[in-house]
């Protein structure tokens, strides 16, 4: 294929995952609110003890639906499947989508019934079992595909043999809660998504992995039409089945262009948020309850103390778009 078929392509993938998230929107959008598929606000912090400044800021929110985030990921596997299936490239990244996406959705289908301790998937459960599609990934990148090398942007590649498995792990796991703990406000884990993506998708782009990029382009095209009713006020939120599955994916795809050393940079607001809430529990257990922030994670924070949430959700989108532009350059660094 030459360049411009190429692009003209990726640009079809992109336009018909958004054609497809819209007009399977207000189908949606009727079995959410018909059914009242609303989440649960949680009045207890992941540490157990309770958390009424989240439960007040969030009050309002408890009428909105969740589990969108099914919107992104249907739309991309009905496009990738008719469109750009390629076992070299897209098979596990939409293995990831599909997988971690239906995980999060039994996860938000417990929490909408109140089943469970948690309302939901314990976070122990959630964790279990996204252990076991890490591990499934890293067995099948390490053992079928033979990947174990590492490049350092700058350097060049590095072989790390069997050190790939536990790393391949590693990012899966905090990639995916990341984008866990950043989906909290209206619009904000959709749209440093969609830069992140959008980044990776360049950088496949660049190394000639085009059924990569256009996978890339394709989540962002949903992506999109997801965030035109999810910006603030929301029509309905990403929820598990969202967050969960693009945050794996993310992973993956940062696996398999071998560029994941660039991913804090690119995810750099995921990193701050889980940053956030590492210091706070570590705070609260080393420092007798006492917390550095008023509520974790920081979009909560700066919540309490008083930026209005379109304000936060547009200057974390802005620093996110900033970091996947740093982030790509510095990954296209010793590629040519």
């Amino acid at each position: 294929m030459t360049f411009v078929p190429i692009l003209t392509k990726i640009f079809f993938l992109t336009a018909s995952a958004f054609g497809v998230s819209i007009l399977l929107t207000p189908i949606l959008t009727h079995f959410l609110y018909k059914y009242k598929f609303r989440q649960k606000i949680k009045k207890h912090a992941i540490t157990g003890e309770k958390a009424p400044v989240y439960a007040r800021l969030h009050q309002e929110k408890a009428l909105t639906p969740t589990g969108g985030g099914v919107l992104i990921w249907i739309a991309t596997a009905i496009i990738t499947f008719v469109f750009n299936l390629s076992r070299s490239e897209t098979w596990l990244p939409l293995a990831t989508l599909v997988s971690s996406g239906i995980l999060g959705l039994v996860d938000d289908f417990l929490n909408v019934l109140s089943i469970g301790l948690k309302k939901g998937l314990g976070f122990l459960q959630k964790f279990i079992l996204q252990i076991i599609i890490a591990v499934v990934g890293a067995w099948w990148f390490y053992y079928k595909l033979g990947f174990n090398i590492i490049h350092v942007p700058g350097v060049g590649n590095f072989e790390i043999g069997y050190w790939y498995i536990p790393l391949f792990i590693l990012v899966i796991l905090a990639t995916t809660n990341a984008v866990n703990i950043t989906d909290g406000l209206d619009g904000l884990a959709g749209g440093c998504l969609a830069t992140s993506f959008g980044a990776y998708g360049v950088i496949a782009f660049i190394q000639g992995k085009t059924g990569i990029a256009g996978f890339c382009c394709t989540i962002c095209g949903a992506l999109l039409a997801f965030l035109w009713f999810n910006i603030y006020p929301a029509r309905f939120f990403m929820g598990d089945t969202g967050s969960l599955a693009l945050g794996a994916t993310l992973g993956v795809i940062a696996m398999l262009t071998n560029s994941v050393l660039v991913l804090p940079i690119i995810g750099f607001v995921f990193v701050i948020e889980t940053l956030s809430v590492i210091i706070q529990i570590l705070s609260k257990k080393l420092r007798k309850g006492k917390k550095i922030f008023r509520s974790a994670p920081l979009h909560h924070h700066l919540e309490a103390i008083g930026w209005p949430e379109p304000k936060i959700v547009m200057r974390l989108w802005v620093i996110s778009g900033v970091f996947a532009i740093l982030g790509l350059i510095i990954g296209l660094i010793g590629r040519g």
